[in-house]
């Protein structure tokens, strides 16, 4: 996902949903979101048709993923109730994806939200060597890729199954003067993932005729 070098005068790939005045449109129709990067400071969006990605120069890192569930998820959500539905759907699915992108990919942290969204599963992974910030590494030493931290959120709306996720860029920007507790770390994802949600508006499904 990160840019090419030497490729900086591409056009922007032609985007599968919509854009209009600063508000991004799923192509499934599940959900709008104001764009929370500016072109000005590199903002970028990238998507397909269940995924889109929005990232800038200066650490935002933010991917939106809606899902439809199909008969075997409904069934799946519905004999499992809320809570074991979204550790299985991200165990399943969002941890297999982060590990093909990055073996050594792991859980450090997790907690389910009953309240939050009707229910809402916070996770928070370790991606080493898995930054979208590497290039920007302050002070790290040579030869040791930096650890990247992610947030997830992940919950049920209208039929789809939503994965909010953003890197904690300071992790690995700061370098050497980084100096957060896993602890605050997650606070400080977790209001960012709150934040991002408030942006976003959710669409009904059109009634089948």
């Amino acid at each position: 996902m990160a840019a090419v070098p030497g490729k900086s005068q591409a056009p922007a790939p032609a985007l599968s949903g919509t854009l209009e005045t600063s508000v991004y449109s799923s192509p499934t129709g599940a959900f709008k979101i104001a764009v929370p990067v500016l072109p000005e400071l590199g903002g970028k969006i990238r998507d397909t048709e269940h995924v889109v990605m929005f990232q800038d120069s200066f650490g935002i890192q933010i991917s939106v993923g809606a899902f439809p569930q199909d008969a075997t998820q409904r069934w799946e959500l519905s004999t499992r109730g809320t809570k074991d539905y979204l550790i299985y759907f991200f165990g399943t699915f969002v941890m297999a994806d982060f590990k093909r992108y990055c073996p050594q990919a792991r859980i450090e942290s997790a907690g389910f939200s009953p309240e939050y969204l009707d229910g809402a599963l916070f996770s928070y992974i370790l991606l080493p060597g898995g930054s979208m910030f590497g290039d920007q590494l302050a002070f790290g030493p040579p030869g040791s890729p930096p650890v990247a931290k992610r947030g997830n959120l992940v919950f049920v709306r209208n039929g789809f199954v939503f994965v909010v996720s953003t890197e904690l860029a300071e992790r690995v920007t700061e370098g050497s003067t980084y100096n957060k507790t896993p602890e605050e770390e997650d606070k400080i994802l977790r209001k960012r993932l709150v934040d991002i949600v408030a942006k976003m508006q959710f669409t009904k499904p059109a009634p089948a005729k």
